[in-house]
């Protein structure tokens, strides 16, 4: 398969003879939508403020990789661990001691249900969705993650995905099933290693369903040459809470797309997100919840700290359907600039079709305020311990919201080391 993309005449990817694991109907469609297909531009309103060249004009190789250190990785000690390679599980670095009523596979071996059979792609859209379909057609291998029904997690679940090699693509494909009357807390990083101008394409699928808990916290800290676009697709069956809390701190290019589809009624869903950008990064979150069913919540935090020549975008969307009664949606998104070059676009937006509903939404950019630096200069800060404090208590509202110590612990380290800020 030389050419994927025969109408952008771009050999994007070199499969080094590999062969995609999911099913070869889902393969087929994705192949068909691939040869009619071209990357989106800034043309394309969900891709307006990102430009996609650095990928797009590269060539990218299928590779097996290979790690043999995981430690400065494992986010937390004392969690249940499942390291994938450049897509690919690495059985010699995980856990093989999972509690009971957990269930964890790889998608390239026989998946041993129907119902799980079925909820692979099932939300999906392949349809002028070039990365979903590259994904689907080329992903080696995978994680499928089952918590059982009454199942109550007392460890995390840590999935560590790890890109190595130069101009690698990962195709990283994950299934997340959280059954009735469960809870979970799951955590993803994503981490790079030896990896230079390499793409990470990541989908990840969950369903949280009827009355089940389900926490995600994802740290994105790849390297600052590396591309990534990682997808989450979540359904929330009825009185289901699902929390996100998405840590981006690396990466030359990263895209989320978060997208909840809340099909039934008394649920809540929590979002939170920080990015911390500086150099020439981009980062770009796109979110979009779906208020299908009466009677439930949804809260958005997003928040930015953006500095040298960096970019960042944010495009929140909530759709309350027609039948869709009794919603409480809120949104907010809030960016500090740090230098004169750096940028940002927010987009927050509502869509209401019910009447009878609490809906908000908000976006603020701003400077540091100089009047509050002076104030903590003149009590014996020096200006870049102020500027520090001034940021660390602006970012905080979001990383307070991860309840895992570990994690948040993890993440402090990470600020250390690549901004060297005291938080």
């Amino acid at each position: 398969m030389s050419e994927l993309l025969n109408s952008t005449e771009i050999d994007l990817i070199n499969t080094n003879g590999y062969t995609g694991v999911l099913a070869a109907e889902q393969k087929q469609k994705a192949s068909k939508i691939l040869e009619t297909i071209q990357f989106p531009t800034t043309r394309t309103e969900a891709w307006k403020y990102t430009r996609l060249g650095k990928i797009s004009n590269k060539k990218f190789s299928i590779q097996k990789g290979s790690v043999s250190d995981i430690s400065e990785y494992v986010i937390s000690k004392d969690a249940y661990t499942i390291v994938l390679i450049n897509g690919i599980i690495d059985t010699s670095l995980s856990s093989t001691d999972l509690p009971e009523g957990v269930i964890c596979s790889s998608i390239k071996d026989t998946i041993s249900t129907e119902k799980l059979n079925s909820l692979v792609g099932k939300n999906l859209k392949l349809e002028n969705e070039i990365f979903h379909s590259l994904n689907t057609q080329n992903a080696l291998d995978g994680s499928i993650l089952l918590i059982k029904e009454k199942t109550i997690l007392e460890k995390s679940i840590q999935l560590i995905h790890i890109l190595t090699g130069e101009h690698t693509i990962s195709n990283v494909r994950n299934l997340i099933v959280s059954e009735k009357n469960s809870q979970a807390h799951i955590i993803q990083g994503f981490f790079s290693e030896n990896a230079t101008e390499s793409f990470t394409n990541s989908v990840t699928e969950i369903f949280v369903e009827e009355n089940a808990h389900l926490t995600l916290d994802k740290i994105q800290f790849e390297d600052d040459s590396c591309y990534q676009v990682s997808t989450e697709q979540v359904e929330q069956a009825k009185n289901s809470t699902f929390t996100i809390n998405t840590i981006t701190l690396n990466g030359a290019l990263v895209r989320n797309n978060l997208n909840i589809k809340v099909i039934g009624q008394n649920c809540c869903t929590n979002l939170n997100g920080a990015y911390l950008l500086k150099g020439n990064q981009h980062v770009d979150n796109h979110t979009m919840v779906d208020h299908i069913a009466a009677h439930c919540e949804s809260h958005e935090l997003y928040k930015g700290v953006v500095n040298d020549k960096s970019t960042a975008v944010f495009n929140g969307k909530v759709f309350v359907r027609k039948d869709a009664q009794k919603i409480n949606a809120f949104q907010s998104n809030a960016n500090v600039l740090l230098s004169d070059d750096a940028t940002i676009n927010s987009k927050p937006e509502l869509e209401i079709y019910a009447d009878d509903v609490k809906c908000s939404h908000g976006s603020t950019t701003g400077q540091l305020d100089e009047e509050a630096v002076f104030y903590l200069r003149a009590r014996g800060l020096s200006e870049k311990s102020a500027r520090k404090l001034m940021i660390s208590a602006f970012i905080d509202d979001v990383i307070n919201k991860i309840e895992n110590k570990e994690v948040k612990t993890f993440v402090f380290g990470l600020l250390q080391k690549r901004f060297d800020w005291e938080i």
